[in-house]
């Protein structure tokens, strides 16, 4: 297994950042500056792990992605780590990359779906991301403040969801997911494998996946535990407070009290 490198530090407001890469896979893992932890599996030391997937057309300290893993910091104690996906961030495009991202803008600007493209492409990326998030996970369990067998959540949204859908179908060690907004058509087979409890996001006026689409893909998880979140808005209009919800959600199901009085 090839080791996790960290390459740059900095801390603020009781976070620590922390640059990192597993051989071509760049990464940022956020943890509590304090390195105070409770919850199975985790000693004085360790505390529970969040993998945060960035959305299509960003990269691991996107604003959002920054902003929610302070959050589950700050309110949660824990540790959150996201990689910039293939094709994204710091990472070099290719020619298939190249190719669907023009695809999708010709879409865009003859006003045709970009639903067919957007979930061509995001399979795409997954069949590549999926190993890698992996192959990450077990590098981040042989960091001694984090460890092997402590609780481990997954959170994305949009490619975020594409990527973590059949990861966690896959993964028996995430125990909890935030996924949302997107299409079920290659996701509904992959979510019907997964039984962790779920929180879900749809945006009732989005304007690229049809209701029934959110709706469906859903009803395809076969958790006992499944909680969806319908907000009125467009696709990009998903409310910040939302954010704060996962992080309620994940503090339920990671074994980690809220401490934050915005969190409770």
């Amino acid at each position: 297994m090839q080791s996790l490198r960290f390459t740059a530090e900095t801390t603020s407001d009781g976070v620590v950042e922390r640059d990192f890469t597993l051989g071509e896979i760049p990464g940022v893992l956020w943890s509590p500056e304090s390195g105070s932890a409770s919850g199975p599996g985790a000693g004085p030391d360790r505390a529970p792990l969040v993998l945060m997937g960035h959305g299509g057309g960003t990269h691991k300290k996107w604003p959002a992605m920054t902003g929610r893993a302070r959050l589950l910091v700050t309110g949660c104690g824990f540790h959150v780590a996201c990689i910039d996906s293939p094709g994204h961030g710091d990472r070099p495009r290719s020619a298939h990359d190249e190719r669907e991202i023009a695809e999708l803008y010709r879409a865009r600007e003859a006003g045709e779906p970009e639903g067919p493209v957007v979930v061509r492409y995001n399979a795409h990326l997954a069949a590549r991301a999926v190993p890698e998030w992996q192959a990450t996970l077990d590098a981040l369990q042989e960091l001694p403040e984090i460890g092997a067998g402590g609780p481990v959540g997954y959170y994305g949204l949009n490619m975020g969801t594409a990527i973590g859908v059949p990861l966690t179908a896959v993964e028996p060690r995430i125990t909890a997911a935030v996924f949302g907004l997107h299409w079920p058509d290659v996701l509904a087979e992959p979510a019907r494998r997964i039984t962790v409890p779920v929180e879900f996001a749809l945006q009732w006026d989005d304007e690229h996946i049809p209701r029934a689409a959110g709706l469906a893909l859903f009803d395809a998880f076969a958790s006992k535990e499944k909680t969806l979140h319908v907000n009125t808005g467009r696709h990009k209009e998903l409310p910040r407070f939302e954010a704060d919800s996962a992080a309620r959600f994940f503090a339920r199901h990671l074994v980690r009290p809220v401490t934050s009085p915005a969190l409770a």
